[in-house]
């Protein structure tokens, strides 16, 4: 079954930028759109930012402002650059179509800290 791949995870400290990477075999053309997903520690999974195939781009008021999108199709792979991190950005960090219909996988950690 179809499986994202994530990359691009690390320790980072506060103010400093990750660039996450995300790779699916099948097209992205498949899916109404992508997006980047994080779970921190006891929380439920959320949306962070989504991109449609016209490139329509949408954050949560979270990462708005700091977190940029991006997509190249003919890699079917998708990158979210992480600027200005906080410490409340820690978590895994997902990838995924919107709504999900890829099995998910075992993600990128990020963590933001001194």
């Amino acid at each position: 079954q179809e499986q994202a791949v994530e990359s691009g995870g690390g320790l980072v400290q506060p103010g400093g930028s990750l660039r996450l990477s995300c790779s699916v075999s099948e097209s992205f053309n498949s899916f109404l759109a992508m997006a980047w997903y994080r779970q921190a520690p006891g929380k439920q999974r959320e949306i962070v930012a989504r991109i449609t195939n016209r490139r329509w781009a949408t954050y949560a008021t979270s990462v708005k402002g700091r977190f940029t999108i991006s997509r190249d199709d003919a890699k079917n792979t998708m990158y979210l650059q992480m600027d200005s991190l906080k410490p409340e950005d820690t978590a895994v960090y997902f990838c995924n179509a919107d709504p999900p219909e890829i099995s998910w996988g075992q993600g990128t950690q990020v963590t933001v800290s001194s």
